[in-house]
């Protein structure tokens, strides 16, 4: 078989899923099983993959369904919650009192908000806690999804306290081979990896300073009554500012402290900055800009969850720190249970389900832990916030049941994109001797661009991602390919492995089960095909910056590593 045939059978499934979903505006729930069957068509005929195996990769990806599911129920379950406490209404009258500028909202709740809770929790937790929150304080639906999947970017090859680049990069390259090569040096793998945190931190500081801007224009152009690209620059000075506030910290410390913290301290320091200034007006935009009224909204911007100040409770207006209390806990306990070992060893010890080796399968694995994964978290601070806020049992059983009935359509979904996924990077064992899908695709890539390949080693990262839905497991996949690219072609492995892990947190913006996900926090499933056409102009624009940027630092700036 030709490298060419294989490549477009290996990408048969992506392409498929792009013409269906985007190209003929079906939604998920019809797209996605399609794709499941043609993916083990092919892994079975054309790779020569086990039914086993296939069956096995499908098992684990059920079990990673089980997974995001339980972190889906837990978002859902905390909205509604707080909802029902009255919380939602306060926050929101909160946040009317600092602007009613849903430009500058925008910047505040999801950029600043938004990455910190991806610096803490990563995998697609953000979207899912800020998409119903903004909702809850006047978004279109549509419109909240869109917000929320374009946080997926710079902060997330830092999410989970690192994970990324802790796990996907180590686990990705050959530490061994590495790091005995950097001893004969005089110097260390621990070295070689702090090169590529560094790398990572400024590309993604560079590109993710104009992201507050781009989420406003994004906002006016697909969401305003004019729909306007001039509405969104109007707010340039503010969103620089912001933008700023988050990548000068988060850049310093990804390169003196190491990837555990970059996303989560740049944020911090950003809403101790940004907050006050918007309170005291500084460089705000002259003109409120808002939405139309939610009367004239196109039936499409507009998802089964609807949460308005008015429904959201009878009771008094509470406090904004009671409200905003179990948002600060979660916060909390996202940082707690993943940066001290001990409290680390008591959430994954107390309740843990897996299956090594599914069928026999070596290297085929699932593991649920309820209580670690953000969504046992929530429910805990759900737990805890019937008692803060003083809830009747009544208002906590009409949370559980909405969030219930939201959780269902998204189930039908996930339950074939995630094990076409797991097909995809389980086919590299196989009978027919041929690399993984993924990697085959990447090797054609690499092949037909030559010198000019580390503008299109974002773009690998990224269809990574896409495939998988997860900047850690693009890593895993593809680092130690974008390394040995760099021995062949003569420039720095490490540049292209930090392309890689730039271009793998771009590529979560489009990930489909990204948006199925963030999509159900809002009731808004069925239309996913809309969400990724505007998501895919983002997405476009950081892969482009970060290949731009390899490009000048390789053959301008002469960028190089211990290794060449």
């Amino acid at each position: 078989m030709s490298e060419s045939l294989l490549s477009f059978l290996a990408f048969a499934p992506l392409l498929l899923a792009g013409v269906l979903l985007v190209g003929l505006n079906l939604s998920a729930r019809v797209a996605m099983p399609l794709v499941f069957l043609t993916t083990a068509a092919i892994g079975l005929f054309a790779w020569d993959m086990s039914i086993t195996r296939i069956a096995a990769s499908s098992i684990q990806g059920l079990i990673l369904t089980a997974a995001i599911l339980w972190i889906i129920f837990g978002a859902i379950l905390l909205l509604n919650t707080l909802k029902h406490s009255g919380a939602i209404a306060s926050i929101r009258h909160g946040f009317s009192n600092i602007t009613p500028d849903r430009r500058i909202q925008a910047v505040i709740v999801a950029w600043l908000f938004g990455c910190f809770i991806e610096g803490a929790s990563g995998f697609g937790t953000p979207a899912a806690v800020a998409a119903p929150l903004l909702v809850a304080l006047g978004f279109p639906a549509m419109g909240a999804v869109m917000i929320g999947m374009m946080i997926q970017s710079t902060p997330v090859s830092f999410g989970a306290v690192g994970t990324p680049i802790v796990v996907g990069v180590t686990g990705g390259l050959d530490k061994a081979l590495i790091g005995s090569q950097m001893a004969a040096q005089g110097s260390s793998w621990e070295v070689f990896l702090q090169l590529i945190t560094s790398e990572v931190a400024i590309i993604h500081a560079t590109i993710g300073l104009l992201m507050p801007l781009f989420m406003c224009v994004m906002l006016t152009r697909f969401f305003g009554r004019n729909r306007s690209w001039r509405e969104g620059l109007e707010v340039a000075p503010f969103a620089v500012f912001a933008g700023l506030c988050f990548v000068l910290p988060y850049a310093a410390a990804g390169v003196f402290l190491g990837p555990e913290f970059p996303s989560m301290i740049g944020a911090l320091v950003g809403l101790a900055i940004v907050v006050p200034a918007a309170r005291a007006g500084f460089l705000m935009p002259k003109k409120v800009w808002d939405f139309a009224p939610a009367s004239e909204w196109p039936s499409e911007w507009l998802g089964k969850l609807e949460i308005r100040i008015d429904e959201a409770s009878t009771r008094p207006l509470m406090s904004g720190i009671r409200a905003w209390l179990p948002y600060v806990l979660l916060a909390a306990l996202l940082v707690v249970s993943r940066v001290f070992p001990e409290v680390k060893a008591v959430f994954t010890s107390f309740l843990s389900f897996g299956w090594s080796n599914i069928l026999g399968e070596q290297g085929i694995s699932g593991t649920i832990q309820p209580l670690y994964l953000p969504g046992g978290i929530m429910v805990l601070v759900v737990a805890a916030t019937f008692f803060f806020h003083r809830m009747a049992a009544t208002e906590l059983k009409a949370a559980v049941s909405e969030s219930s009935r939201t959780l269902l359509g998204a189930g039908f979904v996930l339950v074939f994109t995630i094990p076409m996924v797991r097909i995809l990077i389980n086919s590299g064992v196989n009978g027919a001797d041929l690399p993984s899908m993924p990697v085959a695709m990447a090797q054609w890539v690499a092949d037909s661009m030559g010198r000019i390949y580390p503008m299109f080693a974002p773009m690998v990262g990224g269809l990574g991602a896409f495939i998988a839905g997860s900047n850690t497991v693009s890593n895993l996949m593809l680092s130690q390919f974008q390394f040995s690219v760099g021995g062949l072609l003569g420039v720095s492995g490490a540049l292209l492995v930090a392309l890689q892990a730039v271009g793998a947190a771009a590529g979560n913006m489009i990930a489909v089960h990204n948006v199925v996900a963030a999509s159900a926090t809002v009731g808004l499933l069925g239309r996913e095909g809309q969400t990724l056409r505007m998501t895919v102009i983002p997405t476009l624009y950081y892969l482009f910056c970060a290949g731009v940027i390899g490009l000048v630092a390789i053959y301008l700036l002469g960028v190089t590593d211990p290794l060449q």
